[in-house]
């Protein structure tokens, strides 16, 4: 039996709908990362910092990347406290032996396993509550900082207001497609998140680049209402204590961390599964806008590929072609912002792989978290 003409009409007007929605992130939210101009400040304040790193058996990332967290050019009181947590390779006299160089390093060596408190929630607790100063930054320990700038350029974001700055977390940049596949992922995730702060809907912080004000945590009691959550230390808290006047974003090149990228397919996915089960914990109003994204960029070519063979090819490319050229733009501006801009020839590339990309996370939905934070 013939399927009827309207059967494609209203294919094609589904089509043009989730392009409409597409161009209104694209619009709204995502140009607010793509032409932001950092504030200029009249007055910079250097205030105390706490630096805090939770490690487990990562001796040789700390060896190369602990040198950058303390070389940092910053003339202000500051420290960095290491939550060793549970190590069982030679971590420790790592941290000791730095510690013979680097007097501001507080080395906290935990031994015993929290009970009913998941992923890295506990050493991290400790490691906030310890810290001396009011400014607690965040990072992890495969992280290096990108400049000695670092800790200057984040802290200096606080005014009387702000109570969290988000950073943005790079991956090196090393040959290959799934180090290119990782690093657009990453993008895309940030100019999400920073834009939405932006736009005064702050949902989420990434842990190696994250900052917040010590009382924040304290007054709303640390992570106990998600310490039954394997992730979510940075997201989900988060999600729970920003707001539109108190949080505040960093995107200078200086003011990076990086790190490397998983080298195996298995082991960024099983990363990815980790972090998306932390989603259904959204406000309404992430989940909501978060989830309208996803669906339209997911639809986006079933539906242009049905519209170009069942009717008409030049209309469906021509709806397509808006939402192409409006992308093109807020991506090479957004690129360029968070330093990415050698993935921009490849952006229509990546964005039709995206569709895959939510193929092969789909099962984070309903597959059970690891309980390990490593």
């Amino acid at each position: 039996m013939a399927i009827p003409p309207i059967v494609w009409i209203i294919f094609f007007y589904a089509f043009c709908a989730v392009i409409a929605i597409q161009v209104f992130y694209y619009l709204y939210f995502f140009s607010r990362l793509a032409f932001y101009k950092e504030p200029l400040r009249e007055n910079t304040h250097e205030h105390p910092v706490s630096v805090v790193i939770c490690a487990r058996d990562e001796a040789d990332n700390l060896s190369k990347n602990l040198p950058g967290v303390l070389v940092q050019d910053y003339k202000t009181t500051h420290e960095v406290i290491i939550v060793n947590d549970n190590s069982a390779d030679e971590g420790r006299y790592v941290i000791d032996e730095f510690q013979k160089s680097f007097k501001n390093i507080n080395h906290i060596h935990l031994t015993q396993e929290a009970k009913m408190i998941s992923g890295k929630k506990f050493p991290l607790s400790i490691g906030i509550k310890s810290a001396k100063y009011e400014i607690v930054l965040l990072t992890d320990a495969d992280c290096t900082p990108a400049s000695e700038f670092w800790m200057q350029k984040i802290q200096d974001a606080y005014d009387d207001d702000t109570e969290i700055v988000l950073g943005y977390g790079a991956y090196h940049k090393r040959p290959g497609l799934l180090n290119t596949l990782i690093r657009f992922e990453t993008f895309h995730t940030a100019i999400q998140y920073l834009s939405y702060a932006l736009a005064g809907k702050p949902y989420m912080g990434v842990g190696r680049n994250l900052s917040y004000k010590k009382d924040v945590f304290l007054r709303n009691k640390g992570f106990s209402s998600i310490n039954q959550i394997p992730s979510g230390d940075d997201d989900l808290f988060i999600n729970q204590v920003a707001t539109k006047k108190n949080t505040a974003i960093v995107i200078d090149h200086e003011a990076h961390t990086i790190s490397e990228a998983k080298k195996r397919w298995s082991d960024w996915m099983r990363q990815k599964y980790r972090h998306y089960t932390t989603g259904k914990y959204y406000k309404p109003v992430h989940k909501f806008l978060l989830g309208l994204y996803s669906m339209s960029l997911f639809l986006i070519y079933p539906l242009l590929a049905v519209s170009i063979i069942f009717f008409n090819w030049w209309i469906a490319l021509a709806v397509f072609g808006v939402r192409l050229i409006v992308q093109s733009i807020v991506f090479y501006k957004g690129m360029k912002k968070l330093n990415e801009s050698d993935l921009w020839p490849w952006f229509l590339f990546l964005d039709i792989w995206m569709f895959f990309y939510f193929i092969f996370t789909l099962p984070a939905i309903w597959k059970a978290p690891r309980k390990n934070w490593a």
